[in-house]
């Protein structure tokens, strides 16, 4: 995620949604005082301005670093909260600490995915280490594993929390929508970073699809699906 003072924005990354990409364009626009939270190393040098920068932060909020972790000398995480300011922080986390009227006052966005499309994604990039990769049907039985958060990036008590929710399908153009409106109208170029393979080998997302997994990402995320009017 991204805390622009310079330009007064805040760009809250989603998940599977080329965040990845988006934050590392963002960066170019960015100054000594702003906020920009690690992701992968082997996608840093994508980056097309300044890199990791005051993510840290004391907050009562906070939570602590997990005390295993500590004691065994292990190295920090950059995406866990314990760091500060992390990639995928919920709405209400990044409210909480950068205070009410920052948050009231600088433009927040977002970017979403048709849920059955990321589902698919997702499946693949949570087991691209598996040496016998599972079935999506078995992967969408453990609804741990494979639920994506999204919804909570941008949400906060069920209502949207942002002032722009771009889609991942017109990328590029929702991206530029949401700068011109904070005055920055020089189109920006997204790269692709951070893609995950897969799935090109078989007939688009819907082909994984059961009835059965099929309705289940249309209950676990409702509340995307009811906000962009997704279809299957």
């Amino acid at each position: 995620m991204i805390i622009s003072h310079a330009h007064r924005f805040i760009f809250l990354k989603t998940k599977k949604t080329a965040g990845t990409a988006i934050e590392a364009t963002l960066s170019q626009l960015c100054g000594p005082n702003d906020i920009i939270t690690p992701f992968r190393s082997a996608s840093e040098g994508e980056r097309q301005g300044r890199g990791p920068q005051n993510y840290r932060l004391d907050h009562p909020l906070k939570p602590k670093r997990p005390l295993l972790r500590r004691l065994l000398r292990r190295p920090e995480r950059y995406y866990h909260e314990s760091v500060g300011f992390y990639e995928h922080m919920l709405a209400w986390r990044v409210r909480a600490y950068v205070g009410e009227d920052v948050w009231r006052s600088y433009y927040k966005f977002a970017f979403e995915r048709n849920p059955w499309d990321r589902q698919v994604s997702w499946y693949f990039y949570k087991t691209k280490t598996k040496a016998a990769r599972p079935s999506f049907e078995s992967f969408m039985a453990k609804r741990a594993r494979a639920y994506v958060d999204n919804h909570e990036s941008y949400m906060i008590d069920g209502a949207l929390a942002v002032d722009f929710l771009g889609r991942y399908e017109s990328l590029e153009a929702d991206l530029n929508t949401a700068l011109a409106t904070i005055g920055i109208t020089e189109p920006l170029k997204v790269p692709k970073v951070n893609v995950t393979p897969g799935k090109e080998g078989r007939d688009g997302y819907r082909s994984y699809f059961t009835p059965e997994t099929k309705a289940m990402v249309e209950v676990w995320y409702a509340p995307e699906i009811n906000l962009l009017h997704y279809r299957f």
